[in-house]
């Protein structure tokens, strides 16, 4: 009887893909229970995208009553608030994962990780994951809150799944831009500093205005901004009729965003592991 040996160079590997995925689900948890308990700096993420969504559904409402508006965008313009809710709350969770990753270097706790037996590329996927979960919490509270003040998810259950999912890799993306930026710095400032820049993307995307209704030069940027196309996606999802150009709008494209942006990140770490 003959024995089979096991190859070495798989088993380390094997071991390998556990040891990062073991690391990569300990530094999530640390990052999302990290998250939940700073609510002062957790709340700016539901409190503005819900105070500008009152605020222009308040004030654009009447759009509602046009028939383009009906037939090609939204049933109601609370409706179409919905995505860019999503939108500025996924930015505001983001920002401020990448400041608190940022701290952690500013403080010493970084060091002490990249000292310790623990995957380096984990420490980057931990922290995107973590803000992966956060995100899907927000559009789940968001979509709670907009279906009580009278918004309707037409295409159903594809609807929801559509949103969470747009809003997870979202955060995915920006996330990770915004990690490298912080590993890339290590100052908490610079990359809140950073933060006025996609701030003015969001406000000069149809995030808050039906690219349809601008003129000039403010459509000309509208239309060239990745975040029209993007939260454009996720309104289609509170829709009736649904089609795969939404999906590769709200999923397919921060998705090629956040493979850049996750390379970047991890090149920033690689620099700071051969800087040091």
């Amino acid at each position: 009887m003959s024995i089979a040996l096991a190859d070495p160079k798989m088993m380390a590997s094997s071991s390998s893909g556990s040891s990062l995925f073991r690391h990569t689900f300990a530094l999530t948890r640390r990052s999302v229970v990290g998250r939940l308990r700073q609510p002062a700096v957790l709340a700016p993420a539901f409190i503005f995208p819900l105070f500008f969504a009152a605020l222009g559904s308040a004030s654009f409402n009447k759009l509602a009553g046009d028939p383009y508006f009906t037939a090609n965008i939204a049933k109601s313009f609370m409706n179409y608030a919905v995505a860019g809710a999503v939108l500025q709350g996924v930015l505001f969770g983001s920002t401020s994962a990448a400041g608190d990753l940022a701290t952690d270097i500013e403080q010493g706790f970084f060091e002490r990780l990249l000292a310790s037996p623990i995957s380096r590329t984990a420490i980057v996927l931990g922290r995107l994951a973590g803000s992966m979960v956060v995100a899907v919490v927000q559009v789940v509270i968001f979509l709670a809150i907009f279906l009580i003040a009278g918004a309707h998810v037409e295409s159903g259950p594809l609807g929801f799944i559509g949103l969470i999912g747009g809003g997870a890799l979202l955060a995915l993306a920006m996330s990770g831009m915004m990690a490298g930026l912080a590993i890339k710095s290590g100052s908490a400032e610079v990359v809140q500093g950073a933060f006025p820049l996609v701030f003015v993307l969001m406000f000069l995307s149809s995030a808050f205005f039906p690219r349809h209704y601008m003129k000039g030069w403010y459509r000309t940027v509208a239309d060239w901004n990745p975040m029209s196309h993007i939260v454009e996606g996720m309104q289609g999802f509170m829709n009736h009729d649904l089609n795969a150009s939404q999906f590769a709008k709200s999923w397919l494209l921060p998705f090629c965003i956040a493979i850049v942006s996750i390379a970047f990140a991890l090149r920033a770490l690689n620099n700071r592991l051969a800087a040091s």
